[in-house]
């Protein structure tokens, strides 16, 4: 959970490695997505994970190429698994990516930030291989540079509320 830093003085110490949860309704694409940007541009801050409410087992191979091809990341041993394997994780952040998982997202403790940066769903987009592509790129940057937003947040100047705010405010940004 956050904590007031070594001072005392109420603002959050970035001297820890913040627990980060993204959450999406099948974990294939976008949430997968979040979890790898964010472990690879966090500068060693945060420690990720990703899930879903009803997982479909396996990471979309579109998923996997766009984090390669595009940002460098090698995706090859992620994931789909249910919220349910972190029920008993204390995380600092929550972030929902896709409307049905913020609408029946669990219950955090009180002192979890949870915020929701929604996408399109590329998973769901049909058409030509050209097309999926291409819709799997453009929400992979949008979720990386709302990642870059966060990761450059100031989290030693902000206490809870300010930090609360300003990670939900990432979520109107295209």
């Amino acid at each position: 959970m956050l904590t007031p830093d070594m001072n005392g003085n109420g603002k959050m110490s970035d001297k820890k490695k913040y627990k980060v949860l993204f959450l999406c309704t099948g974990n294939t694409a976008r949430s997968v997505m979040g979890e790898l940007l964010m472990e690879r541009l966090g500068g060693g801050r945060f420690k990720t994970y990703s899930a879903g409410s009803h997982p479909k087992g396996v990471v979309n191979p579109y998923t996997i190429r766009v984090l390669e091809e595009e940002h460098e990341i090698d995706a090859g041993s992620a994931n789909s698994e249910s919220w349910e394997v972190y029920k008993d994780v204390d995380f600092d952040f929550v972030i929902t990516v896709c409307g049905h998982a913020k609408e029946s997202c669990p219950v955090w403790p009180a002192d979890t930030i949870v915020a929701h940066w929604g996408s399109e769903d590329p998973a769901a987009v049909e058409g030509s291989e050209e097309e999926i592509m291409k819709v799997f790129r453009e929400v992979s940057w949008q979720i990386r540079r709302r990642v870059e937003l966060f990761a450059a947040l100031p989290f030693d100047e902000l206490d809870q509320a300010g930090l609360e705010e300003r990670t939900k405010e990432i979520g109107s940004k295209p």
